[in-house]
């Protein structure tokens, strides 16, 4: 399971964004941007975090995880389109010639901290 090394690895860039002048500061929430092709699994990752997080200034915080679809666009006739599934070619020219433009986004983007 991935999900908790990825989860030690949030936990750890938490600890170190809060400032060292905020000693009694409580992170209220996590927001995370999650590609689809990521293969994290949300409520393992929500899991491990819980587990990561005990006894630490973000013990309650909320770790909210949008989950970023797969987004293709064709390089021969500029469409762009959501991948539900397998995807070989372009649904609109049939061309091989395609590139992921999201979908594999791990990152945090935003801690908020209580007043």
């Amino acid at each position: 399971m991935h999900e908790m090394g990825i989860a030690m690895q949030v936990a750890e860039i938490v600890r170190s964004s809060i400032p060292p002048d905020m000693t009694d500061a409580r992170v209220e929430r996590i927001n995370l941007r999650v590609g689809r092709l990521a293969a994290i699994v949300p409520s393992s990752l929500r899991f491990c975090f819980e587990v990561i997080a005990k006894d630490t200034p973000f013990s309650d915080a909320v770790l909210n995880i949008e989950e970023v679809p797969v987004v293709a666009k064709c390089n021969d006739c500029q469409h762009e389109w959501t991948i539900e599934g397998p995807a070989f070619s372009c649904t609109a020219c049939k061309s091989g010639s395609i590139v992921i433009m999201s979908g594999r986004e791990l990152e945090i983007a935003s801690i908020e901290i209580a007043d």
